[in-house]
């Protein structure tokens, strides 16, 4: 691509210059011009007056234009290295929380909205959307409470939930606990790993330094040989956000009082109202029918690796007690796909060397979408600059910044901006995930304001000697994370809150899980590989060296590695689905007690453990005898007070459309960019601006079916 767009892009990227003053006092400016519109608004229009044109656009105008800068204002909070950055950027996103819930009951613009919707206008389909939910989301904000204690109370719950869900996410972002280890204590771990610890000194020397963050987590829990030092891990890490305890049980206590006041039985049944499942007994079902098909087979995956666990236990002079514990497990499921069907995820991981397989990731994604990615660098980053300086156009000076157009068969026009944070540091979310920094829409003088998404990930570093490499799962995640961030680039909506991902929960994470099957196929994994000892001469010493004169590699993976990773996919899948229902059937049972009374009396944290040893089991310190308050899992679960709550399903809901989707499209040509582009501009296109079940159905050409989704789980 010629390197002139660059500077002929119809939209500047946004410029990170803010500071903890500017952060807020921003905030503080965009919400003033939103009242502002809004006060106006009220005051030019009678209920009797009010149109679509005149109420619901000048309403959407100014949400449009809030949340231009809202959304990276509140990002700061989860990766700036600046603490002050980090409070001012919470701070402002308590600001923004207050004022959407003193717009959201605001008596006299939900006359006006109600007043439109008695009139029936003839609208298009978003806008039919965009009428129904604002008119909606004013009576499940309390509107038709009546005015006195009972809506003051709920304005009250809402305004102290908002603050909670800072606090728990804060919390969560900055946890980690600290663990010094003898040398042998590692042994197992990869060298890579063990390289770059720090080295103690004083009282701690010859020990190690390790943290409960996932680099440091992973690898232990999963090649540690030592069973004494997977479970330190496994307890760090569960205990680690044990601050946010007592934070989740008042979110929960109090969205269950919220909908009872507005009549509702539960917070479930509030939440899944505007849900594709629509009423908690759907999801009910559907998670009993999956746990019932499953629970067997992960009865049998367990006997297994526990057997497996016996026999190597004895081989080392060891006793086997029987027992199999949730620190055993990813130990024993590597060691079983080593012995049994020759997967080795550390000699896979040097084909898939992190810089190289974004690469080629995005070079698919060109392929199957029209797309043409141009990192903006060096010079370039300077030039876009207002202040001159680069550094403005990011947070980190980690992070690479991608400018995104359509090929030429597309039309060449502009697209957005992708922004890739794909190492770790302390103090940054570290799970995988998408983050929509400016939604995409039709501004008021009827030209596209476009899209800009971020990419955050945890990965270690590269050393002199070796480039970050990916372990095949974390290949599958990260294709997952981009496809959420190729959904928010290609989405074309009129407004901002239907933009992208902002689709219904429970089908949201389906146009991702679909493109995790090109992780999958022989010829997609063989495009994304390249031993990093092919990148360069010095990579290649560094593995003559470690691999003492054994032949170079080649440069793709082999057939036989793919063969055996593809032939052991649904290795112990059904345990790793009992696994996935976990905080599934968690969320539901909190979010749908039989009474307050009754959630006051569950402890979270017992039933996390109770659940997970019901479901999988994996046994935990209680069958020691410590009971089940062990562990604090579900302090780590940031979902849960994110867009997720009574909502967990939906990653396995939604995955019933992403496999019909990709067999019954796919499946026999995976890299089909006629039928990638057909997908691109019938389902990601669509964003949340028309009904979910429409998008999926007119894109198959009938109504979905889950016998692709059970199929590939192995069960009928």
């Amino acid at each position: 691509m010629a390197s002139h767009q660059l500077l002929t892009a119809p939209q500047g990227p946004f410029q990170f210059a803010g500071t903890p003053t500017s952060i807020v006092g921003d905030m503080r400016c965009l919400i003033g011009n939103c009242r502002k519109a809004q006060d106006e608004l009220a005051k030019s229009v009678r209920p009797e007056e009010a149109t679509f044109a005149n109420v619901l656009l000048p309403l959407v105008h100014s949400e449009n234009a809030l949340k231009v800068e809202s959304h990276i204002l509140q990002f700061y909070q989860h990766v700036s290295p600046d603490k002050e950055i980090r409070d001012a950027s919470g701070e402002a996103e308590k600001l923004l929380k207050d004022f959407e819930i003193e717009t959201a009951m605001r008596e006299d613009l939900y006359h006006l909205v109600d007043a439109v919707a008695k009139k029936n206008e003839q609208l298009d389909t978003e806008s039919t959307l965009l009428l129904g939910k604002q008119h909606r989301e004013y009576i499940r904000n309390g509107l038709r409470l009546p005015i006195g204690p009972k809506r003051d109370r709920f304005k009250e719950i809402q305004q102290r939930l908002s603050q909670l869900s800072i606090q728990f996410r804060k919390n969560l972002n900055e946890a980690k606990l600290e663990m010094w280890f003898l040398p042998q204590e590692l042994d197992g771990v990869p060298l890579d790993v063990i390289s770059g610890l720090e080295k103690g000194t004083g009282d701690k020397e010859g020990k190690l330094l390790m943290t409960s963050d996932f680099p440091h987590y992973i690898p232990a829990i999963k090649y540690a040989k030592s069973a004494a030092t997977r479970e330190r891990f496994q307890l760090a890490y569960e205990n680690k956000s044990v601050d946010n305890i007592p934070i989740l049980k008042e979110i929960v206590m109090l969205r269950d009082e919220g909908a009872r006041l507005l009549g509702y039985p539960n917070h479930a049944t509030f939440r899944l109202e505007e849900k594709m499942a629509r009423k908690p007994e759907t999801v009910n079902v559907f998670l009993s029918d999956l746990q019932s098909r499953i629970i067997a087979g992960g009865r049998r995956d367990l006997e297994v690796l526990k057997q497996l666990k016996k026999y190597d236990l004895e081989s080392r002079g060891e006793v086997f007690d029987g027992h199999y514990f949730i620190w055993d497990n990813q130990f024993y499921g590597h060691l079983m796909l080593e012995k049994d069907y020759s997967v080795d995820q550390q000699k896979i991981a040097e084909y898939f060397p992190l810089d190289s397989t974004i690469k080629a990731m995005l070079e698919m994604f060109e392929h199957l979408f029209g797309l043409v990615f141009v990192e903006i660098a060096g010079d370039e980053r300077s030039k876009l600059a207002q202040s001159g300086d680069g550094n403005d156009l990011v947070w980190h000076e980690d992070v690479q910044l991608f400018c995104v157009w359509d090929n030429e068969d597309e039309g060449s026009g502009f697209v957005g901006y992708i922004y890739l944070d794909l190492y770790s540091r302390d103090n940054k979310y570290s799970n995988p995930s998408n983050w929509n920094l400016q939604p995409g829409f039709v501004r008021e003088d009827g030209y596209r304001h476009y899209p800009s998404t971020a990419l955050l990930c945890g990965f270690s570093k590269p050393t002199p000697k070796k480039p970050t490499l990916l372990q095949h799962g974390e290949v599958v995640t990260l294709f997952h994370e981009l496809g959420h961030g190729i959904h928010d680039l290609v989405s074309k909506t009129m407004y901002a809150r239907f933009h992208g991902t902002m689709t219904v929960i429970d089908f949201g994470e389906a146009p991702s899980q679909m493109l995790e099957n090109w992780c999958w196929t022989p010829a997609t994994l063989k495009s994304l590989s390249c031993h990093y000892s092919a990148l360069s001469s010095e990579y290649l010493k560094a593995w003559e060296e470690e691999s003492q004169g054994t032949s170079p590699p080649p440069a793709s993976i082999p057939d036989e590695v793919i063969e055996s990773l593809i032939r052991a996919k649904n290795v112990n899948g059904a345990l790793f689905q009992l696994r996935v229902l976990h905080p599934s059937i968690l969320d539901m049972m909190i979010h749908q007690p039989e009474s307050h009374e009754a959630l006051e009396k569950i402890n979270i944290s017992e039933q996390f453990n109770k659940i997970r040893k019901d479901l999988t089991g994996l046994d935990g310190p209680e069958v020691l005898g410590e009971g089940w308050g062990w562990g604090h899992g579900d302090g780590n679960m940031g979902h849960l007070v994110g867009d997720y709550d009574a909502g967990l399903y939906g990653y396995l809901y939604s995955k019933v459309f992403a496999d019909d989707m990709f067999q019954s499209v796919f499946a026999k040509d995976p890299m089909d960019g006629k039928e990638g582009r057909r997908y691109r501009y019938a389902v990601l296109e669509k964003g949340g601006a028309q009904d979910e079940m429409k998008t999926v159905a007119d894109f198959l050409g009938r109504e979905p079916k889950p016998d692709a989704f059970y199929k590939d789980l192995g069960v009928s």
